[in-house]
């Protein structure tokens, strides 16, 4: 029979971590907070909250800010991240998303970085209704003819944005934007709406939506896309399938160490 008095450790102890573990989830989003803040989120008494705290600064996984009587997350955290992206990168982790996105819209999805003016995919999964199933992982695309692209560049630092809104835009189709006014114009709604489209604007009879996903600076390091055939992805349903993708991208950049304040 198991001793009570060792189940009840066990359950004391498991509790500790989650509690731990909500602690420093508070932190990564507020970026600080001090003790009677901390025992409010847990619930629990001030002292309570003091001990735990101790422990978590004895591992160097918070910190105090001086004499403010606040705590940050401390190195050791950074410490074990470091770790667990030296395996999970963003192509690695970005498989796993585009999986569960294309399985659950049935649709091709993509997510594509910048890199060298052009936009790249690194991950990409097909959904049941998708009518190809060609492979276009490191296909080279342009950035301001594809959703991906746009978002990219819609979120691309100025200096780097103003040379390519400048050079050479090529028209793939007879909806493609090449004047960069108009695109710029474009970036600026697509900054403000949160995503971008395409529609029949790189090949014909093809539509797109992406959405973008952060690293954990806050910088927008990659672009999250659906793509279908424009009879069966069209304009409505595009911008039905925006909501899905910002929640697979927001589920991916908080994997990548992201937390919107």
């Amino acid at each position: 029979m198991r001793n009570p008095e060792s189940a009840k450790g066990a359950a004391t102890t498991v509790r500790s971590v989650d509690r731990a573990i909500s602690v420093l989830e508070l932190l990564a989003k507020e970026g600080e907070a001090g003790i009677t803040d901390i025992a409010a989120e847990l619930g629990v008494h001030k002292s309570t909250a003091s001990r735990l705290m101790s422990a978590l600064e004895s591992r160097q996984l918070v910190e105090k800010l001086g004499k403010r009587g606040k705590y940050a997350i401390g190195f050791g955290v950074v410490r074990l991240a470091g770790a667990a992206m030296g395996r999970l990168d963003l192509a690695t982790l970005g498989n796993q998303a585009c999986r569960s996105l294309a399985e659950s819209l049935g649709e091709t999805v993509n997510i594509a970085v910048a890199d060298g003016g052009v936009a790249i995919n690194i991950s990409q999964a097909f959904g049941s209704a998708s009518v190809t199933a060609r492979n276009r992982t490191g296909r080279r695309t342009p950035l301001h003819a594809t959703s991906s692209g746009k978002v990219l560049l819609a979120y691309m630092p100025e200096q780097q944005r103003v040379p390519l809104l400048h050079g050479r835009l090529e028209r793939y189709t007879p909806s493609t934007t090449v004047l960069p006014d108009e695109l710029l114009a474009e970036l600026g709604r697509v900054r403000k709406a949160g995503y971008a489209s395409s529609f029949e604007e790189l090949e014909l009879g093809m539509h797109a939506v992406a959405v973008p996903v952060f690293g954990g600076e806050g910088q927008v390091i990659a672009a999250m896309s659906a793509s279908g055939p424009s009879y069966r992805l069209s304009r409505e349903r595009a911008r039905q399938l925006v909501g899905p993708l910002t929640d697979a991208a927001t589920a991916l950049s908080a994997r990548l160490g992201h937390f919107p304040r």
